[in-house]
């Protein structure tokens, strides 16, 4: 027998392509696990060792650990890449707290937010500062919601409050409900989103009836001996064109990316109640409801959900119907937009409009790097594309591949049929 090594080079390429159904398998057998099914280093053809850049907890070449955001680096065993690892993370539970800190996160469209994990993320830092006297996090929810991934975002302790009257836009209510909170757990830190989302008018509102002055436009906290709450915050003014250090307050508007959101851990997101019943409140403002809008009228920068077509779509006007049916705010790729096809305001990328949609569907569109740079806020991607290989099918969280005429007509006849099933049941 040869000592010589003897390569094999489709599964190197498999090892490479972590969209391989048999990529975790593969990294299995050229290399060590890091415990989530991945290999994070293995021999190379020619003795040198390669290491997984995209395994958990990477150190990167300058030192800094390299966290994915999107989980996609997070995925383990025979639930694929994108599988969820809330069972192989430490339980972190808190039995008795020395102290709340309390998070009213925005919720848009009943689920966390990348700007409501970081906030998350924020008070995890509060909380476990001194490990002798560790705190708890407080989430406290208003209305129906479809998160289920409290604990692996931070929560300690969940106050889920779906009375009818703090339902929909209702700012009065839900300060009372806040109120009430802080007489009964009286938390050493509230922290609330600075968004329009809604987080930053309740802080404000919040912040005059306890009488605080909140500190907004935060992105930075450091630890300080010498402030009174033992941090000092860093914070946007002018603008956005200047920071403003102070010792941090009791309450806190914080920006996005304020700090790395919860990666490591899954807590325990204790239910609580409240002791006693909300405070009835005079109603001086009656939610109406959502007001329709057209999509198509809605800006790019501001539309959260987005259909954007590329150099892959031929049937346009298949297109165009499905952007109608869906009820999506049309977007385009350079190249569509050079052909023609579609308006220079539609386009999508570093060259077009920067956007931050919560749901971005990418139509026949390879994933240039400009193109790329303009969705990287999005929360969710989606690509429908032919070719496997290409760079918007690795950036998506959800890839269809396929032909996009076949594919958009199948999604079409899905949402007609379930809304015709509901006008029958109703």
């Amino acid at each position: 027998m040869s000592d010589i090594r003897r390569r094999d080079p489709r599964k190197e390429w498999i090892a490479r392509n972590r969209l391989h159904p048999r990529h975790l398998e593969v990294l299995a057998e050229l290399g060590r696990s890091d415990g989530q099914g991945a290999a994070s280093e293995w021999m190379g053809p020619h003795g040198l060792m390669r290491r997984n850049p995209h395994a958990v907890g990477f150190i990167g070449p300058n030192g800094v650990k390299r966290i994915d955001r999107s989980g996609v680096q997070q995925g383990q065993g025979s639930g694929g890449p994108q599988a969820s690892t809330a069972a192989s993370k430490p339980r972190v539970e808190i039995e008795a707290p020395a102290f709340l800190v309390a998070v009213v996160p925005d919720m848009a469209g009943g689920r966390l937010t990348g700007h409501d994990r970081d906030l998350l993320g924020l008070a995890r830092r509060l909380a476990d500062a001194d490990p002798a006297t560790p705190g708890a996090v407080l989430a406290v929810v208003f209305g129906e919601h479809k998160e289920d991934a409290f604990g692996e975002a931070g929560v300690d302790r969940l106050l889920h409050l779906a009375e009818p009257e703090v339902e929909g836009f209702a700012p009065e209510a839900r300060l009372g409900a806040l109120v009430a909170v802080e007489q009964a757990w009286t938390p050493r830190h509230w922290l609330l989103p600075d968004s329009k989302l809604g987080g930053a008018d309740l802080g404000r509102r919040l912040a005059a009836r306890l009488g605080e002055r909140p500190a907004t436009g935060v992105w930075q906290l450091e630890a300080d001996a010498e402030a009174p709450s033992g941090w000092r915050c860093t914070a946007r003014g002018a603008a956005g064109t200047l920071d403003f250090q102070r010792a941090m307050p009791r309450l806190i508007l914080a920006l996005a990316e304020c700090a790395e959101p919860v990666s490591e851990t899954h807590h325990a997101a204790q239910a609580l109640a409240l002791p006693e019943a909300l405070p009835a409140q005079l109603a001086r403002i009656e939610d109406l409801g959502q007001v329709a809008v057209d999509p198509a009228g809605v800006a790019l920068s501001e539309a959260e959900f987005i259909l954007s077509a590329g150099n892959g779509v031929r049937d346009w006007e298949g297109f165009h119907h499905a952007a109608e049916v869906l009820g999506a705010t049309e977007g385009a790729s350079r190249v569509a937009v050079d052909d023609g096809f579609m308006a220079r305001h539609r386009q999508v990328g570093a060259t077009g409009t920067w956007v931050t949609a919560r749901v971005y569907v990418a139509v026949g569109i390879s994933g240039a790097i400009q193109h790329l740079q303009g969705i990287q806020a999005c929360d969710k991607v989606v690509a429908i594309n032919m070719d496997p290989g290409c760079d918007m099918i690795k950036r998506a969280d959800l890839a269809v591949i396929g032909d996009s005429t076949k594919v958009l007509e199948a999604l079409v006849a899905l949402v007609e049929q379930a809304r015709e099933e509901k006008r029958n049941a109703a």
